[in-house]
């Protein structure tokens, strides 16, 4: 997820339509935002964070490093309605195709999930496909994150 000021050129997450609500009316939506990997840069997640808190939704912030079993088990343990992932590495499609493997095999694919960062165009669909609800390539609005995850939730 990115803090830059251009234009998404990728998926702005789902429509209003498309999320199933996981918790009552005037639930606060609960995000966990996580850098995977060995990635070190954290700059573009913390701008999130902040904008997402800004929006009113609580936000778990885990940091650097995590593995994708751990993000698994703390979107369960959290109890969040979205794992949003920052990725700089390149390594999107494997972390994702995994994350998306564990949240099934425990029962918790009702948990959005959502990435950011370097992502090339023609891994949009592919991550789409895999069950991703937001992807949001460098450029993308801040605005339109909070929007798309706000939707996610409806």
């Amino acid at each position: 997820m990115d803090d830059s000021s251009q234009n998404a050129t990728g998926s702005a997450g789902a429509t209003a339509d498309q999320a199933a609500p996981r918790h009552a009316a005037g639930h606060r939506t609960k995000v966990l935002v996580v850098k995977p990997g060995l990635d070190g840069h954290d700059r573009g997640a913390k701008v999130i964070a902040i904008a997402l808190k800004e929006a009113g939704m609580e936000v778990v912030y885990m940091g650097l490093h995590q593995t994708v079993e751990a993000i698994v088990r703390a979107g369960i343990d959290e109890d969040v309605d979205v794992i949003g992932l920052s990725i700089l590495t390149g390594g999107h499609l494997p972390i994702c195709r995994r994350l998306m493997e564990l949240l099934a095999a425990e029962g918790a694919d009702d948990i959005a999930v959502c990435v950011g960062g370097v992502i090339p165009k023609k891994d949009i669909a592919v991550l789409e496909a895999m069950g991703v609800k937001g992807v949001f390539p460098g450029g993308a609005h801040l605005d339109d994150i909070v929007a798309a995850i706000t939707a996610l939730t409806r």
